[in-house]
């Protein structure tokens, strides 16, 4: 494994690559985009510049003598060990696929596909509009280029495809109208708070039992979460009869 390149050192300590893909892990994604760039990883590099200087400054100044300081640390110790603790007791936990599937079988209410519609539209501000296009798409024009030569929604640019989606992902009228169609039907003007809307529906998909392959990974998941959960509590219950727990009302 090749050794991360040095960026800077501060008193002889180094900072390194994997110390800056750190930093940013820590920031979280959004906020790590904005220093993507050469000149952003800059930044980050003299911001570790800036918190060692700040660490040595406060280590010359006894900082870490402080009382305050010991009973901070003191308090994150104590939380990282009862995190450690709980991750130690519950990592041996596994899941097999006839564990899986077992309970797959045992709840398979859990495991159920609403309906769902396939479907385009094309959206425009004014219903007589809305007309004339269904009138177009009629003489022969296609859906699809008239949903790129019209529509002022994003899915234009793929002719309208809104993808796959069940009741409640659409706004209340479009949703009322679209569950309402048939399988390659083009609707009237439909209108929402966005506009007029002519609605394509290319597939209906009836509510049903998701087989077990498709959810296996979800089942699996579960699972191992429940064994966790148990192991936990039976961890807490025999604890419980070794050290004495009083509640205070």
């Amino acid at each position: 494994m090749a050794e991360s390149k040095v960026v800077a050192k501060v008193n002889g300590k180094e900072i390194s690559q994997d110390d800056v893909l750190r930093f940013l892990n820590e920031i979280g994604p959004q906020v790590a985009m904005q220093f993507q760039s050469p000149e952003g990883i800059q930044k980050v590099v003299e911001e570790l510049v800036n918190q060692e200087l700040l660490y040595l400054d406060a280590i010359e100044n006894r900082l870490d003598e402080d009382q305050d300081f010991k009973n901070m640390l003191e308090k994150t110790k104590n939380t990282l060990l009862k995190s450690y603790a709980l991750n130690k007791l519950i990592a041996d936990e596994e899941v097999g696929e006839e564990e899986a599937k077992k309970y797959y079988d045992e709840h398979t209410e859990y495991y159920k596909k609403k309906e769902s519609l396939i479907a385009s539209h094309i959206l425009v501000d004014r219903e007589e509009k809305a007309e004339e296009i269904i009138d177009e798409i009629g003489k022969g024009l296609s859906f699809e280029e008239a949903a790129r030569k019209y529509s002022s929604c994003p899915s234009k640019d793929v002719g309208g495809a809104l993808g796959e989606f069940t009741r409640g992902q659409m706004v209340p009228e479009f949703e009322e109208a679209a569950f309402k169609m048939e399988e390659k039907e083009i609707s009237k003007p439909v209108k929402t708070q966005f506009g007029y809307h002519i609605i394509k529906l290319t597939e209906r998909k009836p509510e049903g039992q998701m087989a077990f392959e498709e959810v296996k990974d979800q089942v699996s998941e579960q699972v191992l979460r429940l064994k966790q959960q148990d192991k936990y509590l039976g961890k807490i219950e025999e604890l419980k009869g070794k050290y004495p727990v009083e509640l205070v009302r």
